[in-house]
């Protein structure tokens, strides 16, 4: 995850272990959100614009860069909940091209709409709109200036919350993202109260959560806020998901000698230095829940020893379950591609999708790299 500014920083958001495992200046913690005062983590009902019979829930991707587990698992499971009106938005026309966690390249998708169309559509605005980690423009940010003066709530995902917090806006609120920067928040957002030890914090108009992984959890937060208790938790059954609770360890995630700090440098540095990179196949079809596709790709391409190649029985693009246009690989990719060893996505139940995915990859490279994968996911239920 290197950082580099207001352009690739949000993929050193996503990806820039590198930072954590160098050492940090000193410089004031960040807030304690096991303790009672730091938490914030209750996410409140929302206050419904006129005209709006159900939450409308923008999700917002940038065409040049987006992480792509941080859009497709929200996306994914509010439009599954059945709780919102859910709209998949990408600043310009055109596919919106997706990294992974640890910075590979992803696959590309169409969007649902773009921010101009949904401002003409929508000029009210949305009730929630959700920010993933991705390249900031200064087009995202002043749109996202917009609906939150017009009575948005922010929600980020993973370091999505740079993004919120470079809006200016927020000064004062507590929040939450990735484990690895926050250090690197710390010092450049010293305005904005950062809690650690938290899944997902809630502070006013802005709903934030750690690592990619914790956009599980906060989908299903969400989903209770609009429509209760009693359909978050039979989504979350259906799902695969036993709990969507805020409790978290995040220290638990920072680099220790003799505890974690070899397998985060194996998928970082040494998987990388050592080994030459498998490729896989993933089949592509028609219907695929997009959250089981995102955790499989991202957390095979976040090993530093494979990286996974959608495949499909056509360059036709292909629609997901909920309504997103998955654009297949070039057909001379996939040619070769197909050849490759296939990857299953685990599409039953998404939510235990990367507990399939890490199980796999335990067994393929050991569990060090499994693990190290976790940490960079910073996904509590995978132990070493």
């Amino acid at each position: 995850m290197p950082v580099s500014g207001s352009r690739i920083r949000r993929i050193a958001a996503a990806t820039g272990l590198s930072l954590a495992l160098a050492a940090c200046a000193e410089m004031p913690p960040a807030l304690d959100g096991a303790a009672p005062a730091g938490n914030g983590a209750a996410i409140p009902s929302p206050r419904l614009r006129a005209g709006h019979g159900k939450p409308l829930v923008a999700i917002i991707g940038e065409n040049s860069g987006t992480e792509l587990s941080d859009f497709l698992v929200p996306f994914s499971i509010l439009s599954e909940s059945g709780a919102a009106d859910v709209a998949a938005l990408s600043s310009r026309p055109g596919p919106v091209e997706t990294f992974t966690d640890l910075g590979a390249p992803g696959f590309r998708f169409l969007a649902q709409s773009t921010l101009d169309a949904f401002d003409a559509s929508h000029p009210e605005g949305a009730d929630y709109v959700v920010v993933p980690a991705m390249r900031e423009t200064p087009e995202a940010l002043r749109w996202l200036k917009r609906q939150a003066e017009a009575g948005a709530t922010l929600v980020s995902i993973c370091n999505g919350a740079l993004i919120v917090a470079d809006t200016g806006l927020m000064k004062d609120r507590r929040a939450t993202a990735h484990w690895s920067t926050e250090s690197h928040r710390l010092e450049h957002h010293a305005d904005i109260r950062w809690v650690k030890n938290a899944r997902y914090v809630a502070d006013g108009n802005w709903v934030s959560s750690a690592g990619v992984s914790a956009a599980l959890p906060l989908s299903i937060a969400l989903v209770e806020a609009m429509a209760g208790r009693a359909s978050a938790a039979s989504l979350a059954a259906r799902l695969g998901l036993a709990d969507w609770s805020a409790k978290h360890d995040s220290d638990a995630f920072h680099p220790r000698l003799g505890v974690n700090a070899w397998a985060l440098a194996e998928v970082v540095y040494a998987n990388r230095w050592l080994h030459e990179a498998d490729a896989f196949s993933l089949p592509l079809s028609a219907g695929l829940d997009e959250a089981a596709l995102a955790l499989t790709a991202d957390a095979y391409s976040s090993t530093g020893r494979s990286r996974a190649y959608l495949v499909a029985a056509s360059p036709a693009p292909l629609s997901t379950r909920h309504g997103l246009t998955v654009l297949p690989d070039p057909p001379a990719r996939q040619a070769a591609a197909a050849a490759l060893p296939a990857l299953q996505v685990g599409a039953a139940q998404p939510g235990k999708a990367l507990d399939g995915a890490l199980a796999d990859i335990a067994a393929r490279y050991g569990r060090s790299t499994a693990f190290g994968v976790a940490q960079v996911f910073e996904y509590p239920n995978f132990k070493d």
